[in-house]
This record gives structure tokens, C-alpha cells and sequence, in this order.
């Protein structure tokens, strides 16, 4: 174990060997990496497991105590995990994934890194570091669909639990998701357009320019109107329409997009750096039926996000978080990996995630924040899930977006804190 200091912190690195299939503990094993993070002298604290969200992105490269560090050092000791697949853990990449061979094998490969996977990992994690003693887990939006899975598969090795943003429907399907999210997509698109008026003309201008012209983004591949209205994602961000407006502030270069448009677009708009979140993204909600690509389909019953509208008078809709099969031809990252996409997408035999039996006789204190306006993990499905997980208490506010838990500087974890110790 390598150990270091940042500013107030002590950092330790942990790597754990785990099956791939924990169905078949004696099968192909996998590596997973945790990074501990205390204060200097900090002695016995308890555990707390931190989940990131995703699925896809490694757990936070963190400096010092910032964000909700802080006040989570004030008590535990914090393993922040890269989930399987991602950051340090044994990657998942177009070029791992090529030496599977076939894109059955690839995407047969790819099943086993869901929720329920995530958190037998953690139970092995745990009863290394602990040595059985139960852990509080904080689950920041995937990260708190992976903390409802322990709570449904493993309850006996919590503590604790803190969500943020992160409560599913318990039996909603990709379908019902995007269905609730499309609408407050649009809502969002049209709230900055009346902050930044000017924007719909640029935005317009933009997207009559690639309708008409062949664009690139440097070394990303194509740059479409379809793919171009994926910066709605940024609309679900605290600062995410203020960040929107400065990309459409001054994207031209006399006729032609500028090169500094195009490179800041690019890592916005390409999956290079987490592609299992393009991959398993609607994965992450299918229990016993195909997703059969449910973004793109139910796109269909919203035609006011039709990317021919820029023909007419109506503003560009951006869309937010979904995605589409096109994006595995656009984009080089994803390429490679676009038949075994295609064959999950069609997969009908997925485990259940969640059992709401189980949730609902639930003794492990919970606590959760529940963003009225989530763009990412509407209210709607949130809030009965909230009701139907005993013991569970919810804050609903309007305070926050779904970064929360990163913007508020603690004060988000130390009300949930509060609210599961009984002070709040």
C-alpha cells in the first residue's frame, strides 16, 4: 500500500482482487482500487464508502479536504472506490474489450459490471478493510442506485446510508425515464433561453451551419446537429447554463466553427474518458427487459427535439442525459464497441436490481436529498421510491441541482448526517 499527504489529508492506496462473476467466485478475477483518504492522526474513525456517480467514472481525484471532504473526515475514514471498470479498477476499454474477441463475448463480459455487481465488490472491500464491521456508504446519484442494490442484496453490511440525487424508480424502466426527462429537458432548454435570449439565434446558427457543412471534432470524430444538441446534458449542472452560454458566446472564426469552439466542445461531447457510461447507461435500469435503445425510441414521441427543426423558426431543443445508437459511429472512442452495445441493448435476461420487499422492512438508517428539479433522476420516480424504503427519511429541495453534494461544500452530507443521527 503507497501512502501520501495532501493538505490535511493522508492518502492511502488499496487494491482488492475480485471475481469477475461473483456468481463463480473460483472464475476470471478482476482488480478493483480504493483510495483512502483520512485526516493526519485521525485514528479508529469508522468507514464511510463513497459511490460515484456514472455508471462509468471513477471515484474523485481529490486535493486536500475540498469539497464534501471535509466534513465527512470531521468523522470517518473515507474510501473513495473506483467502481469495476473504471479509474484504477481493472479498465473496460475498447482496447481491453477487443482481447475478448467477438462482440457477444464483449458485451456477455460487460454484463457483470451493473449495480449488483458494484456491491459485491464492496462487500469483499469491506470485509478487508473492516474486518466484518458493517461501513456507511454515500451514494451520489448512480452511486445511490448502487446504495438502494446494498440496501436489497446486502443490508447487513451497512451502518448507514446517505444518497444524493441518487434514488431510482424501484420498478420504472428506461422507458418510463425518459419519458418524465424529455419534458424537463425541454423545460430547462427553453429557462436559458429566456436567461440568454441571443443564445437561440447562435444555437440555431450552429446547428444550420452543420446541417450544412461537414464538421470535425479534433480527433473525435463528426460533429452533427443530433450530436452538437448533446450539450443539454450541461443544463442539469449548477453553473451548467451559465457553462452553455459561454460555448455559444463566440463559436465562429469568420464562416466557419472556430478551432477553439470545436476543441471545447470535445470533451464535452466524446465518451473517451468513460466510455462504459455511453455503454451501460440504460443497462443500469433494465430488470428482466431490453432497453431496446429507449432514449432513441421514445425521442420519437417528442418531435420538438427533431434536429430538422432548425429548418424552421422554432429554437434548437438540446437534449440531456440519454444515449443514442448513432453515437457508436460518431464517436472513435465508442466505435469499436458499437456491436456490443447493440447486442446489451437487446438483452431481456437482466437480474432484478432493487427488491422492494426487502426495502420496505429496511432497518439501516437512511437519509437522502431528492432534487425537485433533477434533470438526471426525476422527482417523480425518486420521491415514492423515498416512501417505499422503511426507515428511509428524504429532504426534497429546491435548493440544489444534482451536484449538490459537490457545490455545497459539505452542507449537503451534514444535514443528511443530522437527519440520520436524529439531530435534524
Amino acid at each position: 500500500m503507497a501512502s501520501y499527504r495532501q493538505r490535511g489529508t493522508v492518502l492511502t492506496d488499496h487494491v482488492f482482487t475480485v471475481p469477475l462473476d461473483h456468481a463463480r467466485p473460483d472464475g476470471d478475477q478482476i482488480q478493483i482500487f480504493g483510495r483512502e483518504v483520512a485526516a493526519p492522526d485521525a485514528g479508529p474513525l469508522p468507514w464511510l464508502v463513497f459511490l460515484q456517480g456514472g455508471p462509468g467514472f471513477g471515484g474523485p481525484r481529490p486535493h486536500g479536504r475540498d469539497s464534501w471532504l471535509d466534513r465527512a473526515l470531521a468523522g470517518y475514514r473515507v474510501l473513495l472506490l473506483d467502481q469495476r471498470g473504471t479509474g484504477r479498477s481493472s479498465p473496460a476499454t475498447r482496447q481491453t474489450l477487443a482481447r475478448l474477441g467477438s462482440p457477444a463475448a464483449q458485451a456477455a463480459y460487460l454484463a457483470h459490471f451493473r449495480a449488483d455487481a458494484i456491491v459485491r465488490d464492496a462487500e469483499l472491500v469491506r470485509l478487508a478493510l473492516t474486518g466484518g464491521e458493517p461501513w456507511s456508504v454515500l451514494g451520489q446519484s448512480f452511486g445511490g442506485f448502487c446504495t438502494v442494490s446494498y440496501l436489497s442484496l446486502a443490508p447487513e453490511g451497512l451502518r448507514e446510508a446517505f444518497i444524493t440525487g441518487g434514488l431510482p424508480g424501484l420498478t420504472s424502466t428506461a422507458d418510463d425515464l425518459y419519458r418524465i426527462t424529455y419534458g424537463k429537458v425541454a423545460a430547462r432548454v427553453r429557462e436559458h433561453y429566456r436567461r440568454y435570449p441571443g443564445d437561440a439565434g447562435q444555437a440555431r446558427r450552429v446547428a444550420r451551419y452543420l446541417r450544412d457543412h461537414r464538421a470535425a471534432l479534433p480527433g473525435g470524430g463528426q460533429l452533427t446537429v443530433e450530436r452538437f444538441q448533446l450539450l443539454g446534458q450541461l443544463l442539469g449542472q449548477s453553473t451548467g447554463s451559465d457553462d452553455l452560454h459561454y460555448l455559444l458566446e463566440d463559436p465562429f472564426a469568420g464562416s466557419e466553427l472556430s478551432d477553439a469552439f470545436l476543441h471545447t466542445l470535445l470533451p464535452r461531447l466524446s465518451f473517451a474518458t468513460a466510455p462504459l457510461y455511453a455503454v451501460l447507461h440504460e443497462a443500469c435500469y433494465a430488470q428482466g427487459s431490453a432497453t431496446r435503445w429507449a432514449a432513441h425510441r421514445v425521442r420519437a414521441e417528442f418531435p420538438e427535439f427533431d434536429p430538422a427543426a432548425v429548418d424552421g423558426d422554432a429554437p434548437l431543443l438540446f437534449t440531456g442525459e440519454m444515449i443514442y445508437p448513432w453515437l457508436f459511429e460518431l464517436d472513435p472512442a465508442l466505435r469499436p464497441l458499437r456491436d456490443a452495445a447493440e447486442e446489451l441493448a437487446g438483452w431481456a435476461d437482466w437480474p432484478a436490481l432493487y427488491d422492494p420487499a426487502r426495502l420496505a422492512a429496511n432497518q439501516v438508517p437512511v437519509a437522502a436529498a431528492v432534487y425537485f428539479s433533477d434533470m438526471y433522476v426525476p422527482a417523480e420516480l425518486s420521491v415514492p421510491t423515498s416512501q417505499a424504503i422503511g426507515g428511509l427519511r428524504a429532504w426534497v429541495t429546491s435548493e440544489y441541482e444534482h451536484d449538490g453534494l459537490r457545490v455545497s461544500d459539505g452542507a449537503v452530507l451534514d444535514r443528511l448526517i443530522g437527519m440520520v443521527r436524529g439531530t435534524i
